[in-house]
C-alpha cells in the first residue's frame, strides 16, 4: 500500500544556477530531489521532496554488489509563452514499472509519481532553461538498499528523482555521427535483461564503446547476441534506416529496449503515410541496400539526443558513408517536429505533451 501525500520540504540555501549558454549534460542538479522508500510488509511510503543531497547508505546494501536498480530518462521544457511542459512522462514510468517487473522491484503508483515529478518541478521552475535546445533532464531511480550479502531480491529500496539542467547532448547538435558495429560483445539476448532500463547494461557496454571511440567512432551499433547478424540498436539508442523509400527499426524481439522516441517516431511516420516497418534487419542487408544506392538515411532515437543522424557506418574492414555524411530530410523533419511538439512550437495532434500547473511554494 502506498501513501499518497507528499511531504514538502524546502532547501533554506539555493545553489547558483548555470547560464544556458554553458550548460552540459547532467554535471549541475537542481536545488530539490524526490524521495520515496520501500519495505516488505509496508510497501512504498514516504513520499516527499527534500532538498538535494547525499545519501547515507550501509555498505552491504544490495545495490552495490547485485546491481539491483533501476531507471528512467525524460524531459521538461520551457515554451515560448513560458509554459513548463513535459513530454509522454505516464510512458517512462509505465516502463520504468516493467523494468522493475524484471529486475524483482516491487511496482510503485505511477500516478503519485507523475504527481510528485510535477510538484518538484513546480519548485524548481526557475532551473528550467529557455534557450533553443535546452531543458530539464529527468531522472527517476529505484536502488535496493537492504544491507544483506546474499543473491536474492532485496526487501528494501529507495525511488528518486533529480533534475538537471542540460544542454544538447551532442555538442555538435544535429549533425550526423559514425558508428562501428559491434562483433565481439554482446549487449543483450532474449530473456535477457535488454528490455529492462538497467544499470548493468549500460556499464557492459562501455568496453565496446571505449574501442569504437579510439575508431573514431561515437556510438556502437550492436547486433544480436546469437548470430552476430541482425541489428538491434545503438548504446544509448534505438535505430532507424531509410532504405528505397521505407523506414525500417528492427522489431522489439524481447532484447531491444522499448524506446518512448522510438514509438513516437513511429506514430509520426505513420502520421505522414510513410512506409514503416518493425521487422528483423541484418547488417548484411544495410550494406547491401548501401551498395545498390538504396541506404537513403540511417539515424538513432533517444530521449537525450532526440534524433542523432548516423553519416557512417564501420563494419570490420568495411565502411559506408549515409547520405554524403549529411543529415537527411526526413531526419531533420523529425527531429524538428518532434522538438516543435515537445518546445510547443507546433501543433500536437497526439496529446502527448502535458503541462506542469505552477503553484507558489515559498
Amino acid at each position: 500500500m502506498t501513501e499518497n501525500t507528499i511531504k514538502v520540504l524546502l532547501s533554506d540555501e539555493r545553489k547558483e544556477k548555470p547560464q544556458d549558454d554553458s550548460l552540459q549534460f547532467g554535471k549541475v542538479f537542481t536545488d530539490h530531489m524526490f524521495v520515496m522508500d520501500y519495505m516488505e510488509g509496508k510497501g512504498w511510503h514516504n513520499p516527499q521532496i527534500i532538498p538535494y543531497q547525499p545519501i547515507t547508505l550501509d555498505p552491504a546494501c544490495m545495490v552495490f554488489h547485485y546491481g539491483q536498480t533501476v531507471f528512467e530518462g525524460m524531459k521538461a521544457y520551457r515554451t515560448k509563452d513560458n509554459r513548463i511542459v513535459l513530454f509522454r512522462p505516464e510512458k517512462n514510468f509505465e516502463r520504468l514499472n516493467q523494468s522493475n517487473d524484471r529486475m524483482c522491484i516491487p511496482q510503485f503508483d505511477e500516478e503519485l509519481a507523475l504527481e510528485g515529478l510535477k510538484r518538484l518541478i513546480e519548485i524548481e521552475k526557475d532551473w528550467v532553461p529557455s534557450a533553443p535546445g535546452t531543458s530539464l533532464y529527468i531522472r527517476p531511480f529505484i536502488i535496493a538498499t537492504e544491507p544483506f550479502l546474499g543473491v536474492s531480491a532485496s526487501d528494501r529500496y529507495k525511488f528518486m528523482i533529480i533534475l538537471s539542467p542540460v544542454g544538447a547532448y551532442y555538442k555538435g547538435g544535429i549533425n550526423p555521427v559514425k558508428i562501428t558495429v559491434e562483433n565481439q560483445y554482446v549487449r543483450s539476448v532474449k530473456g535477457g535483461t535488454g528490455t529492462a532500463k538497467t544499470g548493468g547494461n549500460y556499464s557492459a557496454s562501455l568496453k565496446a564503446q571505449e574501442l569504437a571511440a579510439k575508431n573514431g567512432s561515437s556510438q556502437v551499433l550492436w547486433l544480436d547476441a546469437l548470430e552476430k547478424k541482425y541489428v538491434e540498436e545503438v548504446g544509448a539508442m534505438n535505430i532507424f534506416f531509410k532504405i528505397n523509400g521505407e523506414v525500417i527499426t528492427p522489431m522489439l524481439n524481447g532484447s531491444i529496449l522499448p524506446g518512448v522516441t522510438r514509438n513516437s517516431i513511429i506514430e509520426l511516420l505513420k502520421h505522414w503515410n510513410i512506409p514503416v516497418s518493425e521487422r528483423r534487419i541484418s547488417i548484411e542487408e544495410v550494406f547491401e541496400a548501401s551498395e545498390k544506392g538504396q541506404l537513403e538515411e540511417v539515424f538513432g532515437t533517444g530521449t537525450a539526443a532526440v534524433i542523432s543522424p548516423v553519416g557512417g557506418l564501420v563494419w570490420g574492414d568495411k565502411e559506408i558513408v549515409v547520405n554524403g555524411n549529411q543529415t537527411g530530410e526526413l531526419s531533420l523533419k523529425l527531429y524538428n517536429t518532434l522538438t516543435g511538439i515537445q518546445n510547443g512550437d507546433i501543433e500536437d495532434p497526439f496529446n502527448w505533451v502535458q503541462e506542469v500547473g505552477m503553484h507558489t511554494y515559498a
